[in-house]
């Protein structure tokens, strides 16, 4: 019934693949199979590698997980964008699901109890219609049946793009840009931030360090993708 129910709305409004625009077949949920095989993964070497280069000195971050590798103009900037920018956020609970099982192993041995997405500032939120990481976040924990957060959690500043900015600049950039408005909730957890693409980490080690300044047990990370 699913897969003819899709055939039908495939029919009337046909399902584009966000990278190749060709029409994606209906067991093809949010990319078509031949861009989906040309991202790059993340192996565990990399990630242990950004751990080190991002996190592990500062204390802040427990752990670290990322499925794919960020490439400028290539497929996994493609279903990215589609999710921010055209508003296919279904294609935010795709990657979350498939993160889900990618990362499932870190889920488990983290005893996670809470999953935060990374929040975005009031004013971009309206702008944007919603959090692309709450989409993300919820597909990860539709397979984990682990509880969604976006409330404890606030930016309270709005902050420049960072595309541009170095280590540095990011970190000041951030500095002080959330706040925690729940202590009760986060008070002795294990939290799983999550964010679409983390690039220097500066964003998710300031989240981490409010987190646990107002009384999470420990806070560990996990993205989409990794970029450089």
């Amino acid at each position: 019934m699913k897969a003819l129910l899709t055939e039908i709305f495939d029919f009337i409004l046909p399902r584009i693949c966000p990278s190749c625009n060709s029409k994606l077949l209906p067991e093809e949920t949010a990319i078509c199979s031949s861009c989906f095989s040309r991202i790059k993964i993340a192996e565990e070497d990399r990630i242990t590698f950004e751990f080190r280069k991002k996190f592990e000195g500062k204390n802040i971050i427990s752990g670290f997980a990322s499925m794919f590798i960020f490439e400028k103009d290539k497929e996994i900037q493609h279903i990215i964008h589609s999710i921010k920018y055209s508003q296919r956020f279904l294609n935010g609970m795709f990657l979350g699901k498939i993160m889900s099982l990618f990362i499932e192993d870190k889920i488990n041995a983290w005893k996670i109890d809470l999953l935060i997405p990374v929040p975005l500032h009031s004013v971009k939120k309206a702008e944007r219609g919603f959090n692309q990481s709450y989409y993300i976040s919820k597909g990860i924990s539709r397979n984990f049946k682990i509880p969604v957060d976006e409330k404890s959690l606030k930016r309270k500043r709005y902050t420049q793009s960072q595309t541009t900015m170095n280590l540095i600049e990011r970190q000041e950039n951030i500095k002080d840009a959330f706040k925690v408005k729940h202590k009760k909730i986060i008070a002795g957890k294990n939290i799983l931030l999550i964010d679409d693409v983390i690039t220097t980490g500066a964003t998710v080690a300031e989240c981490g360090r409010m987190l646990l300044e107002n009384g999470a047990k420990s806070v560990y990370a996990t993205s989409i993708a990794i970029a450089d």
